[in-house]
């Protein structure tokens, strides 16, 4: 449990980041690339555009999958129950909605807002995949990690 007095500070500022921010940040992306894809595969692209709601959503759930299984992993370790963690993701979002409040406070605006300037590299194409691939990529490289641990314990 030292371990997690250290670390659950800052991996609550960054779940808190990431998790107000994801939303934005994966709408911007999604948009980026299906704009760039309809100018090269019209069809595809349009098809896209009529289900937006879908990736968009798609995309997020994979942000807020990885968020809400690897941060209270990280700090609760392995052994943890299901109402432990659960608890420890509501405590998560508590805490952002908490932060978020104490910096409108603080700023005299919504946090949020000032998050839009962030976007704008999103904007790009190669960019807004690199981010929309992310949390995909984090997932195969856990679970190539846990069979290579699975492995090397076996032998």
């Amino acid at each position: 449990m030292g371990k997690a007095a250290v670390t659950a500070p800052l991996y609550i500022c960054v779940a808190w980041t990431l998790i107000i921010s994801y939303q934005f940040f994966t709408q911007t992306a999604v948009n980026s690339i299906v704009t760039s894809l309809s100018t090269f595969w019209p069809s595809l692209g349009s098809w896209l555009i009529s289900r937006i709601g879908m990736v968009v959503f798609i995309h997020a759930f994979a942000w807020v999958f990885v968020l809400s299984s690897v941060i209270p992993s990280v700090i609760l370790g392995k052994g943890r129950s299901v109402l432990v963690q659960f608890l420890l993701c509501l405590t998560l979002v508590l805490v952002a909605m908490l932060v978020e409040d104490a910096l409108t406070l603080v700023m005299g605006s919504q946090p949020i807002y000032q998050l839009g300037s962030l976007m704008t590299w999103l904007r790009n194409p190669a960019l807004a995949g690199a981010y929309l691939s992310a949390p995909y990529l984090f997932m195969l490289y856990l679970d190539i990690r846990s069979k290579r641990k699975t492995k090397e314990a076996l032998r």
